[in-house]
């Protein structure tokens, strides 16, 4: 009977220790703590096909991340990274007005094409989009083993020309809805370009010759901006391409996982 009362609260405190471990795993389960996750396998046990979907699902995911990031009021303007500069062959002339406290016109100007830069983007989303899927499984394995942007700078080798063909027109429409021509005529006009009423720079502004940058083709905007906003673009993929490499945390599916994890092995 003494050894049965010894026993009592041995079994109690035994009830109690499973119960708060039954409890603990429960908050674990819940809550996915403490699980193994797959063990990291070699590039060697990846199909072909989880390699180029692994690397589509990195892309997908930087350029989701891009046009979100850049496709909003002062995407482009406020981010130093991508921010459209004025052309170079017409920073002399920026220079000039900035000299003479004149440099609302160049800031217009910088403005606009940034304006328009970012209201093509969310467009042209779907072009990315459509890229992506067609990426070819050529050079996968290597792309996998490349450096922290290769498959950005693969993606971007083989999509450039007809993205920029496609992208080109959504420019256009915004730089005209973002009066990005009227902007410009007005900056160089008040350099000092024939339709000056102000006098601009004066002789300094003669002197640049500033109406021969009057005529849109002689520096083709659209293009410009196309170029600028493309280069915006792929930057932003090729840094979330690197933190997807570098950072296990921002593998977020099960497949970037399992790919990127083999990569860094």
């Amino acid at each position: 009977m003494k050894t049965s009362r010894l026993l009592v609260p041995f079994f109690a405190l035994a009830a109690v220790l499973f119960s708060t471990n039954l409890a603990r795993a429960d908050l674990f389960e819940k809550f996915g703590l403490g699980k193994k996750t797959n063990s990291v396998v070699s590039i060697s046990a990846l199909s072909q096909d989880q390699i180029v979907l692994g690397l589509k699902q990195a892309l997908g995911k930087g350029v989701q991340h891009a046009v979100s990031q850049l496709g909003r009021t002062n995407g482009f303007l406020t981010n130093m990274n991508v921010r459209i500069p004025m052309p170079e062959k017409l920073q002399k002339v920026e220079k000039g007005l900035r000299a003479i406290g004149q440099e609302k016109y160049a800031d217009d100007f910088v403005a606009t094409m940034n304006r328009a830069a970012e209201q093509a983007v969310p467009v042209a989303s779907s072009v990315f989009a459509d890229a992506v899927q067609k990426m070819s499984i050529d050079d996968a394995r290597g792309l996998l083993k490349g450096g922290k942007d290769s498959a950005t700078q693969y993606f971007r080798r083989v999509t450039e020309t007809n993205l920029f063909n496609r992208f080109l027109p959504i420019v256009k429409s915004a730089t005209e809805r973002t009066g990005v021509v009227s902007s410009y005529k007005k900056f160089l006009a008040k350099a000092g370009g024939s339709n000056s009423t102000s006098g601009g720079l004066g002789s300094f502004g003669k002197s640049l010759n500033a109406d021969k940058y009057l005529n849109r083709d002689a520096i083709d905007i659209d293009s410009y901006v196309t170029g600028k906003a493309m280069d915006g673009l792929f930057k932003m993929v090729a840094e979330q391409e690197k933190m997807i490499r570098e950072n296990p945390a921002a593998r977020t599916t099960d497949l970037l996982q399992k790919v990127f994890g083999a990569a860094a092995r």
